[in-house]
């Protein structure tokens, strides 16, 4: 698709993630890594309960397999491999977990579930596996910088494909690899890289942060062994840049490396649908409860939207529970009708029923130009010709990580105590809250 790179991009961002410690890393950064633990446990815990969860599960205790890692939400312990790509998919089965934009894709879904795995299995401290996060998270995100935004918009899931790249980067970094090691554990994850749009709605979309966790440790386990592959993977010719993006941007993904972490731009999801509805959702609510508007009262909604969202999330009359978290049309209806948009709201039945198909109908998505930068401008229109208009942007990770830890804690609980109970779920809450002491991931 496009020239390779000419920089040793490859070698430049092993050898960054590959340096990183724990001692050295600034406490925010830490502190995000714990935060996104625990919003990755949370909805693991829920998405282990869903359709596509209980298959995977399923196929992998029917391939049996040594007893090294646990499945979360049932306990039962498969081979590592196999523990990453079920916890992966069931991490992501709600869509409802963390966003950073520049990978335009969900960084924790694929790191967490191998990292975990591989650190049950084999051993590492809560410390060495936080720092190991923090790697694959700047390998995913750096990686991001390089490829976007041609290759999401042409088609390209981020979660698989650059999740492919974390997850190896982070096993990579727990198992001590050296620099040419880390080299081929990223040639290795390039080979397998994989992940398309066109399942957004299906569950192949979560089956891409399962198969981008399991590939990624495979990846490292294997460079370890000794396998080889093509240690330029980024930037060779016919590599990944090459083929996956028609503009790879080198200054971007190498600037400022050690200056500023990616996993600090973390954004969380408060309402478990595509982070692409999520402004919509928001402004529909923040206009219907300002001005005491119900579905009674609104002749139509008008959303501009950045124009990469109609690839993304603008399914017109969704079918099934699924496809209603990536339509703005029907996230719109169940802000302005239901006040809300939590998981529970999300069932095939919602999605045709009369009442919300009937304020779906009177939604318009309009294109503008730019992707991300500006947010999404939502307008109202009542019956009686009044109009009210909010401009939502989302994209600005928060600045106060404890009031952030006290929204993500009241989440990790509506979805953990259904499935562990009130005791239990606080006790997780606290083994994130000091898991940096913990000598092992055991407890946790």
């Amino acid at each position: 698709m496009s020239d390779a790179p000419q920089a040793p991009v490859t070698a430049l961002l092993a050898e960054h993630c590959r340096g990183m410690r724990f001692e050295t890393l600034p406490g925010e950064v830490i502190f995000s890594a714990r935060q996104c633990l625990l919003d990755w446990l949370g909805v693991t815990l829920a998405g282990a309960g869903e359709a596509l969860s209980r298959m995977l599960r399923e196929d992998a205790l029917a391939d049996g397999g040594s007893p090294q890692a646990t499945l979360i939400g049932s306990g039962e312990r498969v081979t590592a491999k196999q523990a990453a790509l079920v916890n992966g998919a069931a991490s992501h089965a709600l869509d409802y977990d963390d966003v950073v934009l520049a990978m335009s894709g969900h960084p924790s879904v694929p790191v967490w579930p191998a990292l975990l795995a591989l650190a049950e299995w084999r051993g590492g401290s809560a410390r060495d596996v936080l720092a190991a996060f923090v790697a694959g998270f700047e390998m995913e995100s750096r990686i991001g910088m390089l490829v976007m935004p041609a290759h999401y918009t042409v088609g390209f899931h981020s979660t698989g494909t650059l999740g492919t790249f974390g997850a190896a980067a982070a096993c990579a970094h727990l198992l001590g690899l050296d620099q040419e090691q880390w080299q081929r554990a990223l040639g290795i994850a390039g080979a397998q890289a994989a992940g398309i749009k066109s399942m957004f709605g299906t569950m192949c979309k979560p089956l891409h942060a399962g198969k981008a966790a399991a590939n990624g440790l495979f990846a490292a386990l294997m460079a370890e062994r000794g396998f080889t592959s093509n240690p330029e993977v980024l930037e060779t010719a016919q590599g990944f840049a090459a083929t996956q993006t028609t503009s790879p941007n080198v200054e971007r993904a190498l600037a400022g490396l050690g200056e500023r972490f990616a996993v600090r731009d973390t954004l969380f999801k408060y309402y478990a649908a595509c982070y692409g509805t999520h402004e919509t959702i928001e402004g529909v609510k923040r206009i219907a409860e300002r001005q005491h508007l119900g579905p009674a009262t609104i002749e139509n909604i008008q959303l501009v939207v950045p124009k990469g969202h109609l690839a993304m999330c603008n399914i017109q009359e969704p079918a099934t529970a699924l496809e209603g978290k990536f339509s703005l049309r029907f996230t719109a209806a169940l802000a302005l009708a239901r006040g809300r948009a939590g998981e529970e709201q999300f069932t095939d039945e919602a999605v045709r029923q009369p009442d919300l198909v009937a304020v779906r109908d009177r939604v318009a998505v309009v294109p503008q130009e730019g992707d991300w930068e500006r947010g999404t401008l939502v307008s109202l229109r009542t019956t009686d010709g009044r109009e009210f208009s909010e401009q939502v942007n989302l994209n600005i990770p928060a600045a106060d990580l404890d009031q952030q830890w006290k929204r993500l804690e009241a989440k990790f609980r509506s979805l953990a105590i259904p499935v562990v109970g009130e005791g239990q779920a606080e006790t997780l809450v606290q083994c994130v809250a000091s898991f940096e002491s913990a000598p092992s991931v055991a407890e946790l």
